[in-house]
């Protein structure tokens, strides 16, 4: 089956930082990517913790796996891995050019229970634990997203 310029993909992948990003380079990189992604037709979401991108970029097929090539060979990242790549019918952060939410690290030890869905996203020995972690956080973006905030970084 032959992809058409009308087929969408969404891929979510995280990477590590290859040096710390404080507010000044999120910005920065949240700008650039903004504007390329707008001219692009891209949409999706960037979360960053702790020197860890995990982001979903969605959009028309082969400009998604083109901008993936170009992430991949960022002098930025490092150890990037596609964790989940599927074609979708309908746009899941159709209202960001790339949306973003900062996730402050946990200090001290997590209470009894506790399960890190940031850390579940990298689970190799559970593929549904992949798929549920990005499902927990892709609805923790956007609920967190549509809240009023008075210095909002959401949005186009």
């Amino acid at each position: 089956m032959t992809s058409t310029p009308d087929d969408l993909l969404s891929v979510l992948y995280t990477s590590n930082a290859r040096a710390p990003f404080g507010d000044d380079e999120l910005a920065e990189l949240l700008a650039q990517s903004r504007a390329s992604n707008a001219t692009r037709d891209l949409t999706g979401m960037l979360l960053y913790r702790g020197g860890r991108f995990v982001q979903v970029l969605e959009g028309p097929e082969q400009t998604v796996r083109d901008l993936l090539a170009t992430i991949g060979d960022d002098a930025r990242h490092s150890g990037m891995r596609v964790l989940i790549e599927q074609p979708i019918a309908h746009r899941e952060f159709r209202e960001w050019t790339m949306g973003y939410q900062p996730i402050a690290e946990t200090t001290g030890d997590a209470p009894s229970g506790f399960r890190d869905t940031f850390d579940d996203l990298e689970d190799s020995t559970d593929p549904s634990a992949t798929l549920r972690a990005a499902r927990e956080l892709s609805l923790w973006f956007r609920v967190r997203s549509a809240r009023p905030q008075g210095n909002s970084t959401a949005g186009a």
